[in-house]
């Protein structure tokens, strides 16, 4: 398997353990474990940064630009509801 291809699945999978961090902070039923999820959050979000920063400088994690256009239309969509 190549880099690029482990880099992809180990930035699905920090996502996802980001997502059950954040989970469990909104879910914890008292200050301590709050405090343990996001301290826990805070350091996956570091790594799922520093994983993307390292994709992105070697060209493995292509983002789209969108036209202004389509940024206002949704941007009126919203503001009228």
């Amino acid at each position: 398997m190549e880099d690029k291809d482990l880099m992809e699945k180990e930035l699905l999978i920090i996502k996802g353990v980001c997502d059950l961090y954040l989970h469990g902070t909104i879910e914890s039923s008292t200050a301590e474990v709050h405090e343990a999820f996001k301290c826990a959050l805070n350091e996956s979000l570091n790594i799922q940064n520093k994983l993307y920063n390292m994709m992105s400088e070697k060209g493995w994690y292509k983002m789209e630009n969108v036209e202004q256009q389509k940024i206002d239309t949704v941007k009126q969509k919203f503001a009228s509801k």
